[in-house]
């Protein structure tokens, strides 16, 4: 079992697209990853899990992690609360092209 004591980054705390990185990094692997802020325990494969912790800017988070791939498993999600600002990697940002058009 593979643990790490993190705290949020973000100004908005662990919002939507950061949960949703989340989630896209943990079911690519077999092991159990579990988020807790306090006394709320989150499945890292679920976005309304996640965001049911409400984890706030300076949010102290407990990753867990046990299984087979553990060590990739870990690497992946821990990695995620070192991007500043809550960016997301090169290859999980949208094309220019299909950001949204401001209209008139």
């Amino acid at each position: 079992m593979k643990r790490a004591r993190v705290s949020v980054p973000w100004k908005e705390g662990l919002h939507l697209r950061v949960a949703a990185d989340l989630v896209t990094r943990a079911q690519k692997f077999r092991s159990s990853i579990t988020l807790k802020v306090k006394e709320q325990v989150a499945d890292a494969g679920s976005i309304f899990s996640i965001l049911m912790l409400c984890a706030t800017l300076g949010a102290v988070v407990d990753i867990e992690v046990s299984g087979d791939d553990e060590e990739a498993a870990f690497d992946a999600v821990a990695s995620v609360f070192q991007l500043p600002n809550g960016e997301l990697p090169e290859e999980s940002r949208p094309d220019d092209e299909h950001d949204p058009v401001p209209l008139g």
